[in-house]
């Protein structure tokens, strides 16, 4: 093993493993087909829609207690923390990101490393919820990722060679990139995280051949996107028309809505679907209005940037409850006829199904136990009823400083946060990881400054129940009805992967990956991998035997932000594998 200048460590066997493994370039096809390509996956979400919905079939509910670990391989080192990336495979290859913006390329069949790229990150990086990196994207001969510093990284797959790096955004400002990027009609589509720092969110699009940058779309309405041609940057409308519409005075300018969670693609309506995080400040009562396009989803053009439509879940949100969380394209049956459809379980605690070609919504209903900040949601809009007495106060009508507390649930971490839910095509489920949390929040004066939490508020979170906090659910969403759930003693923070083997995947902080029944929610399989999982599972075939792999360390938001529910957490130990497993092939025979 050697490190060449760019900091790249190779195995003496890398140029070897090039030749043989570098045969294939990844293809925009290849991209739009990856739900349908068992022995690849080339896009995070195992597919661009985000359903993490796999049609393998040989391991399933009668043979997964036979699953059995192939090899295991570290990140080594003492960079430990949360450990979220779900891997990408390609032609016998695992390309897998870790903490602290490390991407390794990794023997698929043996665990061996072929390669490793570290990011040289400056000291001043401020990450919000932890040196996490939730994956890559690959594309020719590229593999690319974001990096803490606000970076995009495209490295040779083959050998780990920088091909370009490109700045996305200032990180001084509180700038970052946790998320997984997508390469969609040659262009590498990306967020920014940074929503608690008063950054303007923004949804980019860059030539994945040369890095440079095509459009750009900021998600704070009063901004104006631009594409560029020929060099030239070239004026394509203000988000939202003009400014000022919904946020008063310039609170605008530094209006948050970052796009930390990236996104999925419909290739049915060739939109972009990307959630916007919360507005800044926290503190609403400096910000009345709906502050759009804060809280909210919203379909991107992927040729020029445009917003299609929006859909807004917690207008002048005054409890972090964010909006980001995945939008997961499927259809479904009704009178007759199909209708295209798209998903997502909010921070908020509601449910929401709306109507993809236009953004009209569907139905919502509530996926947590408890809800205290709405009585519920407008049949006819979606948009929520606000409970009387419900929002912390405003500073400005108190002694002190400091408005009056209120007790709100879901928390701020949220009914979901960050980590995918996925969807069966065989069943029809939703199958949500949530968590049954509360918090004391209130409200505090807060001015704007560079670089610094631009958050006007305090909080204290608190599990909801005494003997558990993650909630597994499958969730009907024709009905609203919870078809089956399962609880966890810790909070869930890692994401779900179903199977037409009639399985479901998902890890927990106790260091279980585990397997269930998708139609009854049976445990069928758990596997102690060590440390907490936070990552999200994959499965593939290989050489005529069903693997699945997921990334185990324990880290995140929860033991950064948690309050009271970190206590449950605290013994838990840090990591850094990635695990993989197989079944062999003479138990396929057991369905």
């Amino acid at each position: 093993m050697r490190t060449n200048k760019f900091g790249i460590r190779i195995a003496a066997s890398a140029l070897a493993m090039a030749v043989s493994y570098g045969a294939h370039a990844v293809t925009d096809e290849d991209i739009i087909n990856d739900h349908k390509t068992p022995e690849d996956i080339v896009s995070y979400g195992m597919g661009t829609q985000g359903q993490r919905y796999s049609i393998l079939e040989d391991l399933n509910t009668n043979n997964v207690q036979y699953l059995q670990p192939a090899w295991a391989f570290s990140f080594g080192s003492e960079k430990m923390r949360g450990q979220e990336s779900q891997p990408l495979i390609k032609d016998g290859v695992m390309y897998v990101t870790a903490s602290y913006s490390r991407i390794y390329a990794v023997d698929a069949r043996t665990g061996e490393e072929i390669w490793q790229y570290d990011a040289r990150l400056p000291d001043g990086i401020m990450p919000c919820c932890d040196v996490v990196n939730r994956g890559a994207a690959i594309y020719g001969d590229k593999v690319i990722f974001g990096t803490l510093d606000a970076k995009l990284v495209a490295l040779n797959k083959d050998t780990g060679k920088p091909m370009w790096i490109k700045k996305v955004a200032d990180y001084q400002a509180g700038y970052a990139i946790t998320a997984a990027p997508m390469v969609i009609k040659g262009k590498v589509i990306t967020g920014v995280s940074g929503g608690e720092f008063g950054i303007v969110g923004k949804v980019e699009a860059y030539d994945a051949n040369t890095g440079d940058l095509v459009w750009t779309r900021p998600t704070v309405e009063g901004h104006m996107g631009y594409v560029y041609k020929d060099g030239k940057k070239i004026e394509n409308g203000i988000s939202g028309g003009k400014a000022g519409v919904t946020w008063p005075g310039e609170m605008w300018k530094n209006g948050g809505a970052a796009t930390w969670l990236g996104g999925t693609y419909d290739p049915d309506t060739d939109s972009l679907f990307f959630g916007t995080g919360n507005p800044a400040p926290w503190n609403s009562h400096l910000r009345p209005g709906d502050n759009l396009f804060s809280s909210s989803r919203l379909a991107i053009d992927p040729d020029d940037g445009s917003i299609k439509w929006h859909f807004q879940t917690t207008p002048n949100d005054g409890w972090d409850y964010d909006g980001v969380n995945e939008l997961i394209s499927f259809n479904y049956e009704e009178n007759g006829k199909t209708v295209k459809a798209a998903a997502t379980a909010d921070r908020n605690g509601f449910f929401y199904v709306l109507n993809r070609e236009n953004g009209d919504f569907i139905r919502g209903f509530p996926f947590v136990d408890k809800i205290t900040w709405a009585e519920g949601l407008d049949p006819k809009t979606g948009r929520p009823i606000y409970t009387e007495g419900g929002r912390p106060g405003n500073p400005a009508d108190m002694e002190g400083g400091k408005g009056e507390m209120v007790l709100a649930q879901p928390a701020f971490l949220g009914g979901k946060n960050w980590m995918p839910m996925a969807f069966s095509q065989q069943t029809g489920l939703f199958y949500v990881p949530s968590n049954e949390w509360s918090m004391d929040i209130w409200n505090e004066p807060v001015s704007y400054k560079k670089g610094a939490a631009f958050l006007g508020a305090g909080f204290t979170i608190k599990p909801a129940n005494d003997d558990y906090i993650g909630v597994l659910r499958a969730m009907d969403p024709k009905t609203g009805e919870e078809v089956w759930r399962y609880e966890n003693t810790a909070p869930l923070w890692g994401g779900v992967m179903t199977t037409a083997g009639g399985l479901v995947f998902t890890g927990t902080p106790e260091g279980h990956l585990k397997a269930f029944d998708a139609k009854t929610g049976e445990e069928l399989y758990r596997f102690n991998t060590g440390s907490g999982v936070v990552g999200t599972p994959i499965t593939w075939t290989m050489d005529g035997e069903q693997y699945v792999s997921v990334a185990s360390g324990w880290g995140g938001a929860v033991p950064l932000w948690g309050g009271e529910v970190a206590k449950v957490v605290k013994d838990f130990n840090q990591g850094g594998m990635v695990w993989t497993f197989k079944l062999p092939k003479d138990r396929v025979a057991s369905n």
